[in-house]
C-alpha cells in the first residue's frame, strides 16, 4: 500500500513539473510562527519555507500575497490568488467553501491564555481572531466573546484587561506566554490539522499540493521544519 501511495504521488508530482505555471499563495504575514513580515517586510514563517518547498515539488513558480484573515476565504474565491497557506485548520464549515489539501500538521491544541490562573472559562470575557475555530468555540461555549481582526489585538485586549483571556493557537501562544505576565490555562484540541485550501474548481492544481505535501511527509521533511519551528502536531 506504500509503495503504490509513492508511486502515486510520484506520478502527480512529475505531471507538475512538466507544467510550470504561476501560482500565488495568500497568506496573512501576522501569525507566527506560521507566518509574519520580516524586517525586510517579506514573508517569513514555517508556511513561507514550507510553500516554497511544495512549489518546488509540485513544478510551480509561486508568488506570495498577504491578505487580511476575515477575508482571506473570499478573496481566494474571488480569484485574487490561487491558494490559501495561513495557519487554516480545516473544518466542515470551511470545506463547504473551499477544497483543502491532507493536513500538514496533525491537529493541534489550541489554549486558553489569561493573567490570573483564577478566571471562569465557562463565565469569562474571551477574546480571539474573527472568523476561526476558536471564536466559533467560545461563542458555542457559554462564555461572552470578544472578537478582533488581529492575533495581537486579542493578547492586547487581556494586557488591558479589556477581556479575561484569550483563546488561539497554542503554538502561537507559547512564546507570547514565555515573555509576558500571560498564562496558559487549558488546553483543547478543535479543527482537523492545518491544510492548504483551493477554489473548488481547482482540483488538479490542489492535487499536485496534495502530492507535495504526501512527499514531505514520506521523505521527513515535513516533520524537520515543524521542529525547527517548534510546531506541535508532527507526523
Amino acid at each position: 500500500m506504500k509503495s503504490l501511495f509513492l508511486g502515486t504521488a510520484a506520478l502527480a508530482l512529475s505531471a507538475g513539473l512538466a507544467m510550470a505555471d504561476t501560482v500565488r499563495l495568500g497568506t496573512e504575514g501576522a501569525y507566527p510562527p506560521y507566518n509574519f513580515l520580516n524586517d525586510a517586510g517579506e514573508v517569513d514563517g514555517f508556511e513561507r519555507e514550507l510553500g516554497d518547498e511544495l512549489c518546488k515539488r509540485a513544478g510551480q513558480t509561486c508568488e506570495w500575497v498577504t491578505n487580511d484573515w476575515d477575508s482571506i476565504i473570499p478573496n481566494l474565491t474571488s480569484g485574487n490568488y490561487d491558494a490559501i497557506i495561513a495557519g487554516m485548520s480545516i473544518t466542515a464549515e470551511r470545506a463547504e467553501v473551499v477544497d483543502f489539501t491532507q493536513g500538514y500538521t496533525q491537529p493541534s491544541p489550541s489554549s486558553f491564555a489569561a493573567m490570573s490562573a483564577d478566571v471562569d472559562l465557562k463565565t469569562a470575557v474571551i477574546a480571539a481572531q474573527a472568523s476561526t475555530i476558536q471564536a466559533a468555540h467560545v461563542a458555542e461555549s457559554g462564555a461572552t466573546l470578544v472578537e478582533f481582526p488581529t492575533p495581537d489585538e486579542t493578547i492586547a485586549a487581556v494586557k488591558s484587561g479589556e477581556a479575561d483571556a484569550v483563546l488561539s493557537d497554542k503554538d502561537y501562544l507559547n512564546p507570547i506566554v514565555a515573555e509576558t505576565d500571560l498564562m496558559l490555562l487549558e488546553d483543547i484540541l478543535l479543527g482537523g490539522g492545518i491544510g492548504m485550501a483551493f477554489r473548488k474548481s481547482d482540483a488538479e492544481l490542489r492535487g499536485k499540493f496534495d502530492a507535495a505535501i504526501a512527499s514531505m511527509k514520506e521523505d521527513g521533511t515535513l516533520n524537520e521544519l515543524l521542529a525547527k519551528w517548534e510546531i506541535e502536531g508532527q507526523f
